[in-house]
């Protein structure tokens, strides 16, 4: 198998790369920088410009299926520029794939699988969210995926699955949010955001990096919540941390108007509550390694028996 990855230079797709290295499956990788082109047997890099429509044809080559994670990070300030920046960056990744896979017949391809969020489900402390939901959250990010989404639904033409993965919370060691959370408490000035009661749909690195290849190995089609089965509170994951870590909780909650005055629209990442549920991608067969978060952490942190792979082939994320 080759699978074709948009985004396998950032957090999630190293991970992937590596599980695909792992098991002997080739990749080609796309990258708006020629400078991170490699060209390998099992791993070849190719160039693209998604915002201007170009792409090197020649990236779908041997390819079976495509898994694509192309896009601006949410976690830098929402200004209205980059508000723009945001929801093009996933749009125009859509359609330059879709647009090229019209050119070349993808007559091979047999899979799909794009990233996509929790943020679309409606902020809620009481809700509990599948796949089925038809609501979407009033808000920037809610716009984002549903827009995003439906530019997905087009590739639904082909003759191809589809798959679209709602991400959760990424728990990892070297990158997205832990990192960050764990900054503070390790210098002994961390805390919970607002009441702390927000629900945070969390997720192991290596948990989603096999979601995206059991979707494409299984032709998934469709919505799944890339979300581990246990949701956490904001709270109980600050507190576990700290567990983890060995550091005391002195500080009160940060209020919501504090962050809001630090972070601007951006700040509404910290205090929204999505619980979501993981019964549907566990019903098709999959079975998470990490289900308990106290576990998860100590395991993240070294203080378990799991090793990572010290086998990567970057250290610096630039696409979430």
């Amino acid at each position: 198998m080759r699978i074709l990855i948009s985004g396998a230079t950032g957090l999630i797709g190293r991970e992937i790369v590596d599980l695909c290295r792992s098991q002997n499956i080739a990749v080609n990788y796309l990258t708006t920088s020629k400078d991170k082109i490699i060209t390998e047997d099992n791993y070849r890099g190719y160039y693209w410009n998604p915002n201007s429509g170009e792409i090197d044809m020649d990236c779908f080559y041997g390819v079976d299926a495509i898994i694509n994670l192309a896009g601006s990070s949410i976690s830098k300030r929402w200004t209205s520029s980059y508000k723009k920046e945001i929801i093009s960056s996933r749009i125009n990744t859509v359609k330059t794939l879709y647009d090229a896979l019209g050119k070349i017949g993808a007559n091979r391809i047999t899979s799909f699988v794009s990233a996509s969020a929790i943020g679309v489900y409606p902020n809620s402390l009481i809700g509990y969210y599948s796949e089925d939901e038809k609501e979407v959250d009033q808000s920037f990010l809610g716009e984002v995926v549903a827009s995003w989404e439906k530019e997905m639904d087009r590739l639904t033409s082909f003759d191809f699955s589809v798959a679209k993965i709602r991400i959760g919370l990424v728990m990892a060691p070297e990158g997205g949010a832990l990192p960050e959370m764990a900054k503070p408490i390790k210098n002994y000035v961390g805390t919970g955001f607002g009441s702390g009661e927000q629900w945070q749909s969390w997720i192991h690195i290596r948990d989603l990096a096999r979601i995206f290849l059991f979707a494409v190995e299984n032709r998934l089609q469709g919505i799944y919540n890339g979300v581990g089965p246990n949701p956490v509170t904001n709270n109980k994951l600050i507190k576990e941390i700290a567990k983890v870590l060995d550091r005391p909780l002195l500080l009160p909650n940060i209020p919501k108007f504090v962050m809001q005055a630090v972070l601007g629209e951006m700040s509404y990442i910290l205090f929204a509550s999505q619980r979501v549920s993981s019964k549907k991608i566990e019903e098709e067969g999959f079975v998470f390694d990490h289900k308990n978060i106290c576990k998860t952490l100590e395991q993240i942190y070294n203080k378990g028996n799991e090793k990572r792979s010290p086998d990567r082939f970057f250290q610096k994320e630039f696409l979430s």
